[in-house]
């Protein structure tokens, strides 16, 4: 069955999961239907799996705060219209748009699956506790938050442990805390092959720190005895990124470019680039960086 999306009209949380019967199927199910969609839950209290689906139906339903609603038919002793839609083993789940059954799936599923099947069946309208999660923990990092940010990222992690955006912001709150081991432990969390503006830039930032020497004292005084040392300054530059100071790791690059654009194979532009991405593509570093270079490069 297809499914068909649809914008909900909040109700009362007291009525958003209820109790069916036969009885009031037509009332609970069919015209309440009309106003938003309706999941209906056929289940017996003999059913295992009902056990296991009923509370991950109820936990998403209730985050979908008021955009659709819950019926759970015990069809032991509701037989009648488990009849009529053909339920042949439960647990089993109907969706209800207009007065008619859109979609549906048998057996237990996982949360995340549950909570797809019921975000889709409520439309983009529906408000989503964890779109308001990532929402905030952005925000708090925009502000420098980053404990604020951490536990937002947190909690959308315990209800969704694969969320990419969830990975990539804890990994990035980790790294901007200096905490660069737990930023390691945490993307290692998303698959290799995995992308997004975060995950990209701490999975830099930590190549970069992985290159870093440990001390920069013979590089400056390399620099000071020879300030066209440029093998001194890319070092130099490693190790500012490397400790997070992305800012004077691009100064550094930049001096390399402007003073000899090719050296080394492009050395200093390739690491430059290494360091935007770190810093992230919207960054100060990153945007004023790619304005000098392009000054360097065209002038």
């Amino acid at each position: 069955m297809s499914l068909i999306g649809a914008t909900a009209k909040p109700g009362p949380a007291g009525d958003l999961i209820k109790d069916g019967t036969d009885a009031t199927f037509a009332a609970d199910v069919l015209e309440a239907s009309r106003e938003q969609p309706v999941i209906v839950d056929f289940w017996a209290t003999w059913c295992g799996p009902c056990k296991q689906l009923t509370p991950a139906l109820e936990k998403a339903v209730t985050a979908a705060k008021g955009a659709v609603k819950l019926v759970k038919i015990d069809v032991d002793k509701n037989p009648v219209y488990a009849g009529q839609l053909r339920v042949q083993s439960i647990p089993t789940v109907y969706a209800f748009v207009d007065g008619r059954p859109v979609d549906g799936f048998m057996g237990a599923l996982p949360d995340s699956q549950v909570k797809a099947f019921i975000d889709k069946l409520a439309g983009p309208g529906a408000p989503s506790d964890v779109d308001q999660l990532l929402a905030m923990a952005r925000e708090s990092l925009d502000v420098g938050d980053v404990g604020g940010a951490a536990q937002a990222y947190a909690q959308v992690l315990q209800a969704e442990p694969d969320n990419l955006a969830a990975i990539g912001g804890l990994a990035r709150c980790y790294l901007d805390g200096g905490d660069i081991e737990h930023a390691r432990e945490v993307a290692d969390m998303a698959p290799a092959d995995a992308r997004n503006a975060d995950l990209d830039s701490v999975r830099a930032a930590l190549k970069l720190a992985e290159a870093a020497p440990s001390e920069t004292a013979e590089f400056e005084h390399r620099l000071a005895a020879n300030p066209d040392d440029h093998e001194a300054r890319l070092e130099y530059a490693k190790a500012l990124a490397g400790r997070g100071d992305l800012q004077a790791a691009a100064d550094q690059l930049l001096m390399i470019i402007e003073r000899d654009r090719t050296w080394n194979d492009e050395a200093a532009r390739k690491q430059l680039l290494t360091v935007f991405e770190a810093a992230g593509m919207a960054s100060e570093v990153a945007k004023q960086g790619r304005r000098r270079l392009s000054a360097i490069l065209f002038s």
